[in-house]
Parts: C-alpha cells; sequence; structure tokens
C-alpha cells in the first residue's frame, strides 16, 4: 500500500471510530437531544470556521447564490437527521439506532431513480430485499424489549427518519461537486445554529462541566475534527475501499454501546443488524455485478 492510500486509510479509520463513539457522548451529556444538537452546532461552526479560515475557504467568489441555498437547504435535512438519530438512541439504544440508520444508501438509490432519473439494478433490488429482511429481524424483536415495546419501535422509526433526511441531503450535496466540503459543513452547522436557537433551553444551561465536556466534543471532535479526516480520506481514497472502512461506524457503535451502557443485542437483533450491514456493502461493492455479467455472456 502506497503513503498516500495508507495516509487514506488511517484517516477514515479515525473518522469513522470517532463517529462510532457520538452516541455515548450524547447520552452522557445527558441534555434534551434539541439542545445537545443545538450546542453541536454552535461549537462545530466555530471549529469549521477556524478551519475553512486556515485553507482559505472564507475568500468571496466561492459560492454563488445557489450554492449557498443548496448549503442552506442541504443543513436543515442534516440538523433534522442528527435530531431524530440522537432521539433513536434512548429508545432503541445506540446499536439499532445506528444500524437501522444504514439503510440510507437504499434510500438514497430510491430518491436517485425519482429525483435524477437513475436506474436501478436487478443488483440493487436483491440488496434492497436483503436489507428489508434485515429490518424485519429487528423490529420482530420488539416483543422482547418488554414494556418499552412501543418506545423501541419509536425509536426505529427516528432511526429511519434520519436515514431519509441524510438521503435527502446527499443528494443535494451531489449538485454542490466543486465546492470545498469544509465550507459545506460550515454552512451546514451554522443554519443549525439558526434553527435551533429558538428551541434552545439558555434558562438551564448544563451545571456538570461533564455535560459542557461532551457538547464541545460533539461539536469539536465528532464535526470538525470528523470533517477533515473524512474529506481528507475520501480525497485519497478509492470509493470501494472508502465504502468498505465506513463500516467501522455501525461496528464501533455496536461495542460502545455495549462496553459504555450494557446494551447486548438478542439473537434475532444480531440477525438484523448483520443482515443489514451485509446488504449496504453488497450494494456499495457492487457485490453480485459479475454473477450477473456471466451469466448474460
Amino acid at each position: 500500500m502506497d503513503k498516500t492510500l495508507r495516509r487514506g486509510s488511517l484517516e477514515m479509520t479515525a473518522a469513522m471510530l470517532i463517529s462510532g463513539t457520538i452516541g455515548w457522548f450524547v447520552l452522557v451529556s445527558g441534555q434534551p437531544v434539541l439542545d445537545v444538537v443545538f450546542w453541536r452546532c454552535v461549537f462545530g461552526a466555530a471549529t469549521l470556521l477556524l478551519i475553512c479560515a486556515v485553507f482559505g475557504f472564507l475568500r468571496p467568489g466561492i459560492l454563488t447564490r445557489t450554492t449557498f441555498l443548496l448549503a442552506v437547504l442541504s443543513g436543515v435535512a442534516i440538523v433534522g437527521n442528527w435530531v431524530l438519530l440522537f432521539a433513536s438512541y434512548s429508545r432503541a439504544s445506540i446499536a439499532i439506532g445506528t444500524a437501522v440508520y444504514n439503510v440510507q444508501p437504499f434510500m438514497l438509490v430510491g430518491l436517485a431513480a425519482l429525483f435524477l432519473g437513475e436506474k436501478i439494478t436487478a443488483q440493487k433490488l436483491f440488496w434492497l430485499g436483503v436489507s428489508f429482511l434485515g429490518m424485519l429481524a429487528i423490529v420482530s424483536a420488539h416483543g422482547e424489549q418488554g414494556a418499552g415495546g412501543g418506545e423501541y419501535l419509536l425509536g426505529i422509526a427516528l432511526a429511519l427518519g434520519a436515514a431519509l433526511l441524510y438521503a435527502f441531503a446527499a443528494l443535494i450535496i451531489k449538485r454542490l461537486t466543486g465546492t470545498p466540503p469544509h465550507l459545506i459543513a460550515l454552512i451546514q452547522v451554522c443554519t443549525g445554529v439558526l434553527l435551533l436557537a429558538p428551541w434552545a433551553n439558555f434558562s438551564a444551561l448544563p451545571q456538570q462541566p461533564g455535560a459542557w465536556a461532551s457538547l464541545l466534543t460533539l461539536g469539536v471532535v465528532h464535526t470538525g475534527v470528523m470533517y477533515v479526516l473524512l474529506y481528507g480520506a475520501i480525497q485519497k481514497l478509492p470509493t470501494a475501499l472508502t465504502g468498505a472502512l465506513s463500516f467501522i461506524y455501525p461496528i464501533a457503535a455496536i461495542f460502545v454501546d455495549w462496553f459504555a451502557f450494557g446494551h447486548r443485542l438478542e439473537l434475532l437483533q444480531w440477525i438484523g443488524v448483520v443482515t443489514i450491514l451485509l446488504a449496504a456493502a453488497g450494494m456499495q461493492q457492487g457485490w453480485g455485478n459479475g454473477v450477473r455479467k456471466v451469466a448474460t455472456q
């Protein structure tokens, strides 16, 4: 492996490991979800503003009016995605919320077919079906959650909503090719600050230093630093390797949930999680394409 690939792989691995700990900091902060997202946006905006200044992304002429509006629109979707995903953690657990959230590639495929006219291949339909079976397994496990079964299903629904909003954001960002991604991220978190400021609970700010430390970490590390690592890796790695390394995120989240909160998945939940991740990997890596080509020769 050459030096560029090695560095990109390390950056991607670090970014995914950082992402895998987000749920832990969200829950440890002990704050309402809207406040968590608001302060993540505040601290993230300060960090990304500094990063964009260092990289020279704040000079005039980089953004047109259209690209700015699209970035703002994507920010609305991203912030909504964070709110729903974070809300799912306390209901369905970090592990389940993250696993269900990984159906987002299939939602993006559907939205691209609906709005961009992209063709849905038989291979993608197959992996979509596999993912749906995994979802059924996870949903069927709600009976094992006792009296919290309703909350468990709500948590799954919130994670699905978060995945849909992320897919919308990704679709919008497809139209921002050539715009520095760090600048897009800055606009997104600034949009979040403006959107959530009316609902932020300034009259009951966190009293514990640990809560502020968690919120600061979410903004600086999980937003600013993680974006730099992620986008740096994407520029250095081939798409297939980027997709493969992205599965470190849900695996890390599952183990963090296990070690930090003692949430152990039941057998049916494990089957569902593995099935969803297998399906997402199969579609992103193009598994099955070779078989179809041989069959048509």
